[in-house]
């Protein structure tokens, strides 16, 4: 478990999602050594594959804690990487909003 983020104000979600799959984007020009994003990105696949299971079950963890702020911080996490999961085999977020669209209409 990370330092749990402190002073945690709302944003907005759609805001934040499109500026962090554009930074994620722009990390895949970026050298693996300098940048953590870049070598998910770039490197083994299995690297990345696993810290989906890690962060997914560290929101579990949280979830049977029962504790908010671990739960946001680790839901954080799983979502950053999700995002670079989605970068790395070319699903855009207007993809996967088009995809959460179609399931409840």
């Amino acid at each position: 478990m990370g330092v749990r983020t402190a002073n945690v104000q709302d944003g907005n979600i759609g805001e934040t999602l499109t500026g962090l799959a554009e930074v994620i984007h722009g990390r895949r020009e970026a050298s693996p050594e300098q940048s953590y994003t870049a070598r998910l990105l770039q490197g083994e696949e299995d690297e990345l594959l696993k810290k989906i299971a890690e962060e997914a079950s560290e929101v579990i963890m949280a979830c049977k804690d029962n504790d908010h702020d671990h739960i946001r911080y680790e839901a954080g996490d799983l979502v950053y990487h999700l995002m670079v999961t989605l970068e790395r085999y070319g699903v855009t977020l207007p993809e996967l909003a088009g995809e959460l669209d179609a399931r409840h209409k």
